[in-house]
């Protein structure tokens, strides 16, 4: 092999294995884990796969078929996970649904029917002219699909706010890189083998180098970030700390202090922040804010059935508002009246 042949050997087949470790990072390593990261990362893993295939082939053409195989199977997955991809960077849900289960269920099935029931050492002439036109034709479709999905979304893509030209920029790429990969390998006969190895070299670096750079990954990567969703807390043990988390607002009143966070509660209850706001917002179906007024107002409530001569003001301070018109408004939304209003009813 000549210096030219192995600065070519090289370059195309550095840029397959680098492609297997980034796969491998977005599968594993990346933050947060939506969806789309799963997908990317065995888009990634596949077209290295497909590549490093090529790469050995195109400089050992005596290459075993088994290999050639495992190439051409990886093949059959590029298009279904660029789709898929695509539909997950533009969808908010982070979650894999039944249907997407069920069609990676067919595809994986449907190929290794193929690839099993027809080896490639036993049927050449079949994979030479039908089987391989099969699996290209199957990568088109998608990439079409793909492309379609992405026009039916511009105008949600154009009028987000979250990082929209580096989204748009990272998106396009991904779609055009893999739609000039696939032409690559389908004309190869017309050009030559080695131009999708070398395609998705630079490619795959131009992906790398904006990656690289961008300030927010993940409003790089997909269009609507999510926090990390965590699990939902068990029944019992729900009541268990909805049970410790009133006793210790009962008995200390932490209410009463206006300058009382989630935090600060969380760390009485023995617990991280997230997981009293989980208990809140999935189990109680409160927020915070709603939930410490309500026992506020709660007060507020006894200390005007006592007929108090306290002013509605200082009722207000008293259980915890910053302001009379927090008080008033919070009033109003838990009890569906005003202060005054509340005690002209108790007095009558």
């Amino acid at each position: 092999m000549d210096v030219q042949s192995q600065l070519l050997f090289f370059f195309s087949a550095l840029g397959a294995f680098n492609g297997i470790i980034v796969g491998l990072f977005f599968l594993f390593y990346v933050k947060p884990k939506h969806r789309s990261n799963l997908f990317l990362g065995l888009l990634l893993l596949a077209l290295s796969v497909r590549i490093g295939k090529s790469v050995f082939y195109y400089f050992h053409y005596d290459l075993a078929d088994i290999y050639i195989q495992i190439g051409l199977f990886a093949c059959w997955f590029i298009g279904p996970l660029l789709y898929f991809y695509v539909k997950s960077a533009l969808e908010a849900d982070d979650l894999i649904n039944r249907n997407v289960n069920i069609h990676f269920g067919i595809l994986i099935s449907l190929g290794l029917t193929l690839f099993l029931a027809f080896p490639r050492s036993n049927y050449e002439v079949q994979w030479l002219n039908l089987f391989i036109y099969l699996i290209y034709g199957q990568w088109v479709i998608y990439v079409i699909a793909a492309g379609y999905f992405i026009w039916q979304n511009y105008n949600k893509i154009r009028q987000s706010k979250k990082s929209f030209l580096s989204f748009r920029l990272w998106l396009l790429s991904i779609y055009t890189g893999n739609a000039i990969i696939c032409t690559a390998f389908i004309t190869g006969n017309y050009t030559s083998y080695i131009v999708g190895a070398l395609s998705f070299s630079f490619i795959f670096y131009l992906l790398v180098l904006l990656l690289f750079f961008a300030k927010q990954r993940n409003k790089l990567i997909f269009l609507n970030p999510q926090r990390h969703r965590e699990k939902s807390i068990n029944t019992e043990i729900a009541e268990v700390l909805i049970s410790n988390l009133e006793q210790v607002m009962i008995e200390s009143e932490l209410y009463k202090n206006s300058d009382i966070t989630l935090s600060k509660v969380a760390k009485r209850l023995n617990i991280i922040p997230n997981k009293l706001s989980l208990l809140l917002n999935d189990n109680m179906k409160i927020s915070f804010s709603d939930y410490l007024n309500g026992k506020r107002i709660e007060m507020a409530k006894k200390m005007i059935d006592a007929n108090s001569n306290y002013s509605f003001e200082a009722i207000g301070y008293d259980c915890g508002f910053n302001s009379k018109s927090t008080f008033y408004a919070a009033f109003k939304k838990h009890t569906g009246t005003t202060p005054l209003k509340y005690q002209k009813s108790i007095l009558k």
